[in-house]
């Protein structure tokens, strides 16, 4: 039976393996260190707060965030349950999960000064919503025996404790508002639970798994159960009780306890939506894939009606497209009071299997006891509805071979047709026409936004051009599918709509920046006046001076290609000539060769490094090529990934010559790094090229056998494709590698096939055949790194990695 609790008892160190060129003594005992400066003074400055709109768009509510989290924070005990990650001792997500807040201001939207909400002192919380009316914010407090659902009220900048520390909030948020904004639904836990069960006693018996001749493939997924003493606490602290809880008045519960899954009110508040796990719980797929009821019931807690009875989804086939046969995205309609509404696959969910419908949407009004009526039939999977009014709402549906999306105009009453209105591949940015604004109703749901005369729907876009993004706003007619541009974000400027503020688009609430001037909200007249109501400042104004320019170029197969070259403050090419560089990059895979080579200038948005960010080695002296683009494309209908090697060598190939082109970059004196699978990405240009001098390699993937069932975009199973497993894993080729390499992998990394004995391995093979490399285990860090401690380190590690293997041009052959 393994630890229920990450390493609580060890010492805040990093723990280092030896390596040839490191003497393992120093390391061994090695605490952690500050990057240099001024790293170190960057990341402990305050972080700007993170505002919000009231739904009514009357009031800006402005939540102040803690710091890094330290690494004793982490240390707090954890339990890994099911594909979660909780605390046991308030029953919420683990620390590394959250960023907690620690204050609340609001203002009004139309002017006037910032009011903060009085709080405890040393108060932390998370989760925080809007009630529909936008008079109040819900929130959970964090105490020391539990999560407390509090209660800020705009009008009188005060808040409340409406709920003692009993929310059970270890699926999530753990309560939501009552559509009247009358109260909340809380999961709480049950009253009276006694302590958690000991599963430190001697086992039984030995655990069993058997097939039974059944095919059951599984992709990689992580923190799952794996013994009856799992089980136990899985029940233990999964298990809520649902309560009504009023702002004025008694609690009351609701219905039996159990697993809840998911719950949500209908918006007319007369029912229940519920998703209840039970057993037999799995040890080989997440809590969300276990055997559950899918019920609606009464506001009492009685059933009125069974959705679903779902099996144990563990035999959904590998490509991505696939699905498990039976109802699923049950969901009530956002703009109807109790319309439930939930998809099934007619091809099994297998899509392998012919079909020339691959889903049905059917929806089925309270009290449901008739028979579903089919809202639309989908050639491809089903991808999301957008509810709007009785006789609008926008169906999504995509397939993933051909990255082809869907959007179809429905009317929910006359329902079985709907109108295509935007066919195209979902990867092409620069055709993108857009989403549907949308606005919050009387029952808190998310609605289409139409025109005051309600023949059009209000659409925004990213605006993706050669040139740069600039956000859109435009309307869309219902009856010819042409869209039309109210406004546009100015040349320079970054600007986005967060709200429509009238019926015709012509006051907006906006986010702008721009290279120079940080992200901030203003109230803007469409061609006219604007008015500020935030002034953020700079939050790293020692990166101010830093010089950021999109570069293009062509891969030797015609692929356009380009990156963002950005160059440390003060540095001049005639005076200081090439400067050592850092590539760090992330691959991405394409149908289509045209929209892989897209290029869109990021010139004007605002750039500020956080957390463990590459980009804060600017500060350092080096050049970063960041995001150069690495498109491994698919064509004819071949993989993408059969030429992943060949691909991968030639983009790598053309942004350096790029770079050393402008005579900005040393060739002799180039690094490639990255994370995840930018880190698989910098393993194998290694072992494949002799491009580089170095690499950093941070929370990889590197033996593609260890992930058997698929991976990144690869939806083949290693046994339909041995050869492109084994030719794009870095682990075969660990012989070829011959440049120095820093492996950093957190010691409880929660990612889908990122396990870290893939670092661990990876390490073996290269110290096996002599390599020069470095592997730092981060304790108590998930794929993201998150304590102040481990993030510090981080960038000292890779800043004294490339300062050793990098910053000094190397010597020529013969010369003493």
């Amino acid at each position: 039976m393994r630890h229920r609790f990450l390493r609580t008892f060890l010492p805040a160190f990093v723990l280092l393996a030896a390596v040839p060129a490191l003497a393992q003594a120093p390391d061994a005992a090695l605490t952690y260190q500050q990057p240099p400066s001024p790293i170190a003074t960057i990341l402990d400055t305050k972080p700007t707060p993170t505002p919000s709109i009231s739904p009514d768009d009357t009031t800006l509510a402005l939540f102040e965030r803690s710091n890094l989290p330290s690494i004793a924070e982490l240390a707090e005990p954890q339990l890994r349950l099911a594909g979660y990650r909780i605390n046991p001792r308030n029953n919420g997500p683990a620390n590394g999960r959250l960023t907690w807040l620690t204050g609340i201001s609001v203002q009004p939207v139309e002017g006037g000064a910032a009011r903060p909400v009085a709080l405890p002192a040393g108060a932390r919380f998370t989760s925080p919503s809007w009630s529909p009316d936008g008079k109040s914010i819900a929130f959970l407090m964090d105490q020391s025996n539990g999560m407390a659902l509090w209660v800020a009220d705009v009008a009188t900048a005060r808040a409340r404790e409406v709920f003692g520390p009993r929310v059970n909030a270890a699926t999530g948020g753990g309560f939501s508002w009552l559509p009247d904004s009358s109260g909340l639904v809380v999961q709480a836990v049950p009253e009276g639970r006694g302590p958690a069960p000991d599963v430190t006693v001697a086992p039984s018996g030995p655990i069993l798994a058997e097939t039974g001749g059944r095919a059951a493939p599984v992709r990689t997924y992580q923190d799952l159960l794996t013994d009856p003493g799992d089980e136990a606490l899985f029940a233990h602290y999964f298990t809520a009780q649902t309560t009504l809880v009023p702002l004025n008045g008694q609690a009351s519960t609701v219905g039996e306890p159990g697993v809840i899954l998911g719950s949500s009110v209908s918006p007319d508040g007369r029912f229940m939506l519920r998703t209840v796990a039970k057993r037999p719980f799995s040890y080989v797929v997440p809590a969300n894939l276990f055997p559950a009821d899918v019920v609606i019931t009464d506001m009492t807690g009685a059933v009125v009606h069974t959705v679903a009875n779902l099996p144990l989804r563990d035999n959904i086939p590998p490509p991505f497209d696939a699905v498990a046969p039976g109802p699923r995205s049950a969901q009530w309609r956002a703009d109807a009071p109790s319309t439930l509404v939930w998809v099934e696959a007619q091809d099994g969910g297998d899509p392998r299997t012919p079909a020339e419908v691959r889903d049905r949407v059917l929806m089925l009004q309270a009290p449901f006891s008739g028979q579903p009526t089919t809202l639309i039939d989908l050639q491809e999977r089903f991808a999301g509805i957008t509810w709007g009014r009785e006789d609008v709402a926008l169906v999504n549906s995509r397939w993933f071979n051909t990255r082809h999306e869907t959007r179809a105009v429905v009317d929910p009453s006359n329902p079985g047709t709907g109108r295509v209105i935007v066919d195209r591949n979902y990867q092409d940015r620069y055709n993108d026409p857009g989403s549907p604004v949308l606005r919050t109703n009387a029952a808190g749901r998310a609605v289409i936004q139409f025109t005051a005369d309600g023949s059009k729907m209000f659409v925004d876009g990213d605006g993706a051009t050669r040139e740069g993004e600039y956000p859109f706003l435009g309307t869309l007619d219902l009856s010819t599918g042409q869209t039309a541009r109210l406004w546009q974000s100015a040349s320079g400027d970054y600007e986005t709509v967060v709200g429509i503020l009238d019926d015709d688009g012509s006051r907006l609430l906006t986010r702008r920046e721009s290279r120079i001037d940080p992200p901030n909200l203003q109230i803007r007249t469409v061609g006219g006046s604007v008015t500020p109501l935030t002034a953020f400042p700079d939050p790293a104004p020692q990166l101010a001076g830093v010089s950021k320019q999109l570069i293009t170029y062509t891969r030797d197969d015609g692929v356009q290609l380009s990156g963002t070259l950005y160059l440390p403050a003060g540095y001049d090419k005639d005076r200081d000539g090439p400067l050592p560089l850092l590539m760090w990059a992330y691959p991405a895979e394409f149908t289509d060769a045209a929209v892989a080579g897209q290029v869109v200038d990021t010139s004007n948005r605002f750039t500020r490094p956080g957390g463990s960010s590459h980009l804060f080695l600017l500060t350092q002296g080096y050049a970063i090529l960041d995001d150069p683009t690495m498109p491994i494309v698919g064509k004819d209908g071949a993989e993408p990934n059969d030429t992943y090697i060949q691909q991968l060598s030639a983009s790598a190939s053309a942004a350096i010559d790029a770079v050393v082109a402008m005579g900005v970059a040393d060739r002799s004196r180039i690094a490639v790094g990255g994370h995840s699978y930018g880190a698989f990405m910098t393993a194998n240009l290694l072992a494949h090229t002799d491009l580089f001098r170095t690499g950093i390699a941070r929370s990889g993937a590197y033996n593609r056998t260890l992930t058997p069932f698929g991976f990144q975009a690869e939806q083949r199973t290693y046994w339909e494709a041995p050869e492109t497993y084994n030719a794009m894993s870095p682990f075969t080729y660990a012989d070829q590698i011959k440049e120095p390499i820093l492996l950093i992998h957190g010691e409880a990394d929660d990612n889908s096939g990122t396990f870290p004995v893939q670092s661990e391995r990876f390490y073996a093979a290269l110290k096996g055949q002599g390599a020069t490399v470095r592997y730092v285990v981060l304790p108590l860090e998930a794929h993201g790194y998150r304590a102040r401690e481990s993030v510090g380190h981080t960038l000292w590690e890779m800043t004294r990695w490339l300062d050793q293997n990098l910053k000094t041009p190397p010597v020529a052959a013969g010369v003493p």
